[in-house]
């Protein structure tokens, strides 16, 4: 049975959503107008029925060594969904798992790695608990933000989009059309880093090409209107990007 929530319960809510570890019970009880203890006993109240699942750091792993982040999207098919959700999660690299309602594409999976030979690892694994895995993303950013009906009506809060940056060492991945002419057009990747078209730090993670997306290898030709993703611990620069648009 749902936990029934009043208006000062949505507020505790909203304040631990936009920031949980710099809030304490005096600065919500400030805000919502009622006592830090009542504050502390309303937390624990929302924890106890299952409200409050727990507080997380959120860690951005590209700052750790360059690790990327892959999000899967699988169909369990006929299986136990819960249980193959669990020993998902059980695999190295696994960070997050989602149950849906859906038939397809019932399960999403979060994985870290520290290249793409790790992404590709740990994906066969996934697919040997016998899923299969419809689509992958990686992922660049992600934005978190408290649910503004329970917040005050008046308080407008700021976009946590700051923009794109710019590509002077300031971007670690970029997507890029391959265009007409475009250096390395027509070529491997192997063979564009012989030419020193690629420099060594930056790394192709995936190619859309029409409506098939392709886990890049040595021997993968790059062509004329191919989506290729790039990714660069130091940044791409604009000759590397030139590398791909003929520009």
């Amino acid at each position: 049975m749902p936990l029934q929530i009043d208006e000062i319960d949505e507020q505790i809510l909203y304040y631990l959503s936009q920031e949980a570890r710099h809030t304490s019970s005096p600065d919500i009880a400030g805000k919502v107008d009622v006592s830090a203890p009542t504050v502390r006993n309303r937390i624990r109240r929302l924890e106890e029925g299952g409200v409050i699942r727990g507080f997380h750091a959120d860690i951005d792993y590209q700052k750790i060594g360059g690790r990327l982040t892959n999000h899967y999207v699988c169909s369990t098919g006929p299986r136990n969904r819960e249980e193959i959700a669990q020993r998902a999660l059980d695999l190295p690299g696994v960070i997050n798992v989602r149950e849906f309602m859906s038939g397809k594409g019932d399960l999403r999976i979060t994985v870290v790695g520290t290249d793409t030979e790790d992404l590709t690892r740990v994906a066969q694994q996934i697919a040997s608990l016998g899923v299969e895995i419809d689509t992958e993303d990686l992922i660049h950013r992600e934005y978190f933000r408290p649910y503004a009906p329970f917040g005050p009506q008046d308080e407008q809060l700021a976009s946590p989009v700051r923009g794109i940056d710019g590509l002077a060492g300031d971007i670690d991945i970029v997507e890029i059309l391959v265009r007409d002419r475009a250096p390395i057009a027509g070529k491997t990747l192997q063979e564009a880093n012989e030419e020193g078209l690629i420099p060594s730090d930056v790394l192709v993670v995936r190619i859309n090409r029409d409506e098939e997306a392709i886990t890049p290898t040595e021997q993968t030709f790059i062509t004329e209107g191919d989506f290729v993703t790039i990714h660069s611990r130091r940044g791409v620069s604009e000759e590397t990007v030139a590398v791909f648009t003929g520009q």
